[in-house]
């Protein structure tokens, strides 16, 4: 089986690679020369664990290829994948131009029956358009397959090769023959293959996303509450999510959730309802209590310091939206960084991964913010050491040490990782987000 996948973002090249591991042939289209270039000689553009070694090794076994040239990528083709990038549009739909452009040059080139597989995420009803785009400029049958994608960056290839469940939408028999045949080697556990229509499998991926967002949400909702009525949110997150019904994941207050997927699904999903005369009130809210939520680290530093931070030093630890990734999109560290800049402080900055990302992003700051190699130089001078991304390496920092190095020993745990009473035993001064602790001797 021959299978051909549009688009080398972070979707589209674990897709391929995977499947290439898999032992099918796979050829990845990309229009950009210099991405291409590197991945014929196995430079993986993107930070994503296990990645860049699968990659190297499929290469060097010939089993997967990259090409700007898509005409004769999909015409020997059997397997199509459109995996290009759906960003939010002006009023927070989905700008499916990519998806579309891809389904003409699909029309254009395909020279025999195929699956075409949407592995982008995209909104109700993009099957049929995709299909209609591709009918129009072919003389052969084509079968649209709606199969989103539920990969966690920095943890994608653990997520591709053993999936909670694999969400496939078509009704037709051979599409589905097809799929099976495809992922049969990911599923021989029992996780299940859920067939369904097109319309049901397009949907379900901004209904997972919106949910565990909702579910972030409310823990930062509670967190608000705890820190007013004087409970820590630790002990609530406990108790809630020991309830079987409900479950311990996705229930850890902070500062706030970005990336690539949520911000912008929870847009879309708002946008379909619209669309559809619904009115969908949960997006709505929980976008809005993220902005909020983004804000809350940067007010409890203005607040600490008398709401004017010039002549301050403030360092950030992490700037990507979560650990295991250079991503930085959407990121709380950004709105963070611009929040405090703006009330007067310098900031000293660091990321395993995320510095030049975010340095390209915080252009408009660049003469206050300065990037850094190490929690321990972010800190050196410091009034504040601020945690907002959970990295491995800053979970158990030398207390004593940071104390020594900074000129305030001011903690404020965006992600509620650190012991309080650790941190209060070591002369530190600690901030969290809906915790209670006792106050510091």
């Amino acid at each position: 089986m021959q299978i051909c996948v549009v688009g080398t973002g972070y979707v589209g090249l674990v897709v391929g690679t995977c499947l290439a591991d898999q032992g099918f042939s796979v050829t990845c289209v990309d229009r950009d020369e210099g991405k291409i270039d590197g991945l014929n000689r196995g430079v993986v553009p993107i930070y994503e664990p296990g990645l860049e070694d699968i990659l190297r090794r499929v290469v060097r076994e010939n089993r997967i290829h990259f090409s700007t040239d898509a005409g004769p990528s999909i015409a020997s083709a059997d397997v199509i994948f459109i995996a290009v990038g759906t960003p939010s549009a002006a009023d927070g739909s989905a700008d499916l131009s990519a998806v579309l452009g891809v389904a003409k040059s699909i029309g254009e080139h395909v020279s025999r029956p195929a699956t075409v597989v949407i592995k982008s995420t995209v909104p109700v009803g993009t099957a049929a358009k995709v299909r209609a785009t591709v009918e129009d400029q072919s003389r052969f049958p084509v079968a649209v397959v709606s199969n989103p994608e539920f990969l966690k960056e920095g943890a994608a290839i653990a997520d591709f090769t053993h999936p909670d469940r694999i969400v496939v939408g078509t009704t037709d028999p051979a599409a589905r023959h097809v799929m099976e045949t495809l992922y049969g080697g990911l599923v021989r556990t029992g996780r299940p293959i859920l067939f369904m229509n097109n319309e049901s499998a397009e949907l379900t991926k901004y209904a997972s996303n919106t949910l565990l967002a909702t579910k972030i949400s409310f823990m930062n909702e509670l967190a608000r509450l705890c820190e007013s009525v004087g409970a820590d949110v630790e002990a609530v997150r406990l108790g809630t999510g020991s309830d079987s019904r409900i479950g311990p994941k996705f229930l850890f207050a902070g500062a706030g959730f970005g990336g690539s997927c949520f911000p912008k699904d929870i847009r879309a999903l708002k946008h379909m309802g619209d669309v559809a005369g619904v009115c969908l009130e949960i997006p709505d809210a929980v976008e809005r209590i993220n902005r909020r939520q983004k804000r809350i680290l940067g007010e409890k530093i203005i607040g600490r310091f008398g709401g004017d931070l010039r002549g301050r030093r403030i360092a950030v630890w992490g700037l990507t939206f979560k650990p295991r990734t250079d991503d930085v999109r959407e990121s709380p560290s950004l709105v963070l960084i611009r929040q405090i800049v703006a009330a007067g402080a310098e900031v000293r900055a660091t990321d395993p991964e995320g510095i030049e990302e975010a340095r390209e992003m915080l252009q408009d700051v660049a003469g206050v913010v300065e990037f850094v190699e190490s929690a321990q130089e972010a800190a050196a001078d410091a009034d504040a050491v601020v945690l907002v991304t959970e990295w491995g390496e800053f979970r158990n920092p030398d207390f004593e040490e940071l104390k020594r190095v900074m000129r305030q020993p001011v903690l404020f745990d965006g992600r509620n990782v650190f012991v309080p009473d650790v941190a209060l035993q070591a002369g530190f001064e600690y901030h969290g987000i809906g915790r209670v602790h006792p106050p510091r001797s």
